[in-house]
């Protein structure tokens, strides 16, 4: 079976289109093909991103961040185009070519967080369980419809 291409886009390729890629790759990579880029230059791997990911036991911390005009100008093609940002950043997003559904699913930014690193963590871990929540909802859904026989 022939997998979906998904790209999670948010502001900087930080932290929450990190931790969807990092997700869905996890939970349902035999569907799915993600990736994530940013909006604007990435600044790396958001350290509480990446710490609470490592605490599910998936290391998003090696990609280098990717611009999302970059992945257009690639000429690759998605299925699903899912911007995890706000509404207004998300108005920014290039229209993909081809057959590219786009769907959004904002989330609050972990760069925004204030307080301790603890209470930042605690925030990103509410980040990473409702993103969770999302993927899994949205896989049940999609993966049914994917792998569901053609009529005859």
């Amino acid at each position: 079976m022939n997998k979906c291409n998904v790209l999670f886009i948010c502001v900087h390729n930080s932290a929450r289109s990190r931790i969807a890629e990092g997700l869905l790759n996890a939970r349902c990579g035999d569907f799915f093909a993600a990736q994530s880029a940013g909006l604007e230059k990435g600044r790396g791997v958001n350290p509480l991103a990446a710490e609470v990911m490592s605490e599910v036991g998936i290391d998003i911390s090696g990609k280098p961040s990717q611009e999302v005009f970059d992945v257009y100008k690639s000429g690759q093609l998605f299925a699903y185009v899912i911007t995890v940002c706000s509404e207004s950043e998300a108005a920014g997003c290039p229209i993909f070519p081809g057959p590219a559904k786009r769907l959004h699913w904002p989330f609050a930014d972990p760069s925004s967080f204030t307080g301790t690193w603890e209470e930042k963590l605690e925030q990103t871990r509410e980040v990473r369980a409702t993103i969770a929540a999302q993927i899994e909802e949205w896989c049940a859904e999609v993966c049914v419809e994917e792998a569901a026989p053609a009529p005859v």
